[in-house]
């Protein structure tokens, strides 16, 4: 790998694996894995699950969940919007809740009550501070909003960060972001030791260590 070439990252942040472009590797995927992973950067097609109003709201609520302020932007809502079109769903879903693709639905609504009833706008016309003010709302099981009355506020945070996440990190742009190897097969990984690399990876320039930081938050969520 050539340590003078970053691969792309989400908004083109600065990296923190100054040098790494997992697809640097893609020629030691196997071909199956190797389509698969490559045609997760082609150009989103037309939506066929979402409506309009609906990717209207979830897709800045993607973007704001994952902090997607600036391009290029890993296409979450295209990702997703495709996943419920071709049924591909997890093979669960909460009791209190309808199967995934309905909750999507009803949890786009009730994010447009909330944001309604404290700012009266639409959620993509909210600045930053009121996008957070809606979805901290939602978490914490605090939203107004007639859908809030149906539906467990807590679950549908759950189905949205889901949902959310497995397609951010679905995607190469986000690997570079976290210095992820890319696919083991057939290839595999021999250095598994704490702090290794294999000689493709490279090692982390951030010096903030985030496990103190997750075990706050976790704490403080506990105390809610």
């Amino acid at each position: 790998m050539t340590r003078g070439a970053t691969g792309q990252t989400p908004g083109g942040r600065q990296p923190r694996f100054p040098g790494f472009d997992v697809l640097a590797q893609a020629d030691h995927w196997d071909e199956a894995t190797r389509t698969v992973v490559l045609d997760r950067l082609k150009p989103p097609g037309p939506l066929r699950f979402f409506t309009e109003e609906e990717a209207a709201t979830l897709g800045p609520v993607f973007d704001a969940l994952l902090d997607q302020d600036a391009e290029p932007k890993v296409p979450v809502l295209e990702m997703v919007d495709e996943r419920l079109a071709e049924n591909r769903l997890s093979g669960w879903h909460y009791k209190e809740l309808p199967p995934d693709p309905e909750a999507l639905r009803q949890i786009a609504r009730g994010v447009e009550e909330t944001a309604h009833a404290y700012h009266d706008l639409p959620f993509r016309d909210l600045d930053p501070r009121q996008e957070q003010h809606v979805l901290e709302a939602i978490r914490t099981d605090t939203a107004p909003g007639e859908t809030w009355e149906r539906l467990p506020p807590k679950r549908c945070w759950n189905v949205l960060t889901r949902y959310a996440c497995e397609a951010f990190y679905a995607h190469p742009w986000a690997w570079n972001e976290i210095g992820f190897g890319g696919p083991a097969y057939p290839r595999g990984y021999a250095r598994l030791g704490l702090d290794m690399q294999e000689w493709w990876e490279v090692e982390d320039v951030e010096e903030e260590d985030p496990v103190p930081w997750s075990e706050r938050a976790e704490a403080e969520d506990l105390r809610l």
